[in-house]
This record gives C-alpha cells, sequence and structure tokens, in this order.
C-alpha cells in the first residue's frame, strides 16, 4: 500500500495542486526576481496569508517564514539572497498578535522535548507531553527564539538585521505587526525608524 492509499491530507493536496496546474497559463512566464521589489519576513502561523494582507500575486514579492517571523540567521541569510543577487531593495518584518511563540520558554520546550518527541497538548497556562518518553536532550541546546513582547521582538529582529554586516544600510526595513482579530498591520515606530536607511 502506497503512502498517498493512507494519507488523505496528500490525496487533498496532489488533487488540488491538479487543479490549479490544470489552470497555470501565463504564470509559466513569471520571472524569477519579484516583480514589485519586495520581501516580507512573517511567521509560519496559518492564520496569516500574506498574499492577502500584503496585497501580492505570484511572482510579486518573497516571503519568508518561520516560527515568529524571526531574524534568524536563515531568515537573514534569505534577505541578503533576495537582496544581492533578486534585486529586493524593501523589507518588512511582520509579527502577529496571539503568536504561540509567546506561550513558552526555551527551558519549556526543551524539557518536553527531553521527556518526549510527541505532540505536546497546552490546557491555556500550562504545556503538557499525552505520552512520555522517547525523547531527546537536543531540545535544550536550541535557541528557539520565543517571544515576551511583540512590539520589542518585531524591534530586536529589524535591529538585528539592520546591524548585520551583509545587508546593505541604504535598504529600508519597515516594522509591523499583523492583528489576528481585525487583519490590520499595525507599526511598530520604533523598528520602523531602527530600520530606516542610512
Amino acid at each position: 500500500m502506497s503512502t498517498r492509499d493512507n494519507s488523505r491530507i496528500l490525496n487533498e493536496v496532489l488533487e488540488a495542486n491538479a487543479g490549479y496546474a490544470a489552470d497555470f497559463g501565463v504564470k509559466k512566464d513569471l520571472a524569477l526576481p519579484p516583480a514589485r521589489g519586495f520581501a516580507i519576513l512573517t511567521c509560519m502561523d496559518a492564520r496569516l496569508d500574506p498574499a492577502k494582507y500584503a496585497g501580492l500575486a505570484e511572482g510579486d514579492a518573497h516571503v519568508i517564514r518561520n516560527a515568529g517571523g524571526r531574524a534568524t540567521d536563515d531568515a537573514i541569510r534569505s534577505l541578503v539572497i533576495s537582496h544581492k543577487l533578486l534585486g529586493t531593495n524593501e523589507w518588512f518584518v511582520i509579527h502577529h498578535t496571539n503568536c504561540g511563540m509567546e506561550l513558552f520558554s526555551d527551558e519549556i520546550i526543551g524539557d518536553l522535548l527531553e521527556d518526549s518527541l510527541e505532540t505536546a497538548s497546552f490546557d491555556g497556562k500550562v504545556w503538557s507531553n499525552p505520552k512520555h518518553g522517547h525523547g531527546s536532550s537536543h531540545g535544550h541546546f536550541v535557541k528557539w527564539h520565543t517571544i515576551n513582547d511583540q512590539q520589542e521582538s518585531v524591534e530586536q529582529d529589524v535591529r538585528r538585521i539592520r546591524e548585520h554586516p551583509l545587508v546593505p544600510s541604504h535598504i529600508p526595513i519597515h516594522g509591523y505587526v499583523y492583528d489576528v482579530h481585525s487583519g490590520r498591520l499595525v507599526e511598530v515606530k520604533a523598528a520602523t525608524a531602527a530600520g530606516r536607511p542610512v
């Protein structure tokens, strides 16, 4: 029996892709560099759709996503490539309200992973493992980039990008928090000030 026979999700994805590909049309001619010349670093949260909240179509912009939308080494690597090789000249750092990265600390996730690698449960206050065993201590050696305050984390990430030696000083970096209850982008003024071109 193949994996496809066992996975409803895989079948749904492949069926959706078949429909998308059947109507692909002129998208095959999109250029490699983003047409609107900008990049967004944002969270992987499924409630965020950068194409909708930033008015994007395929080919418009680079969207870099990770847990929390944090300016990790890999996110900065992507931004540098985005500018150096593909011509983006304006960047956004967009975090969001009600982010899961605010609900735990490095110590909490390290302890959970050491106990078990299976999915943990959250009761609104405390994380716990429904199953125990077969964990790993490696989670204690990872910097998880958790968030205590959204405004502060956006400013920290914009500053980290701005001060990186491979980031040109002329690129404006804007800092925003997406409100999951209204769909609005709310500027973090201190972050945008830190990200002004030099």
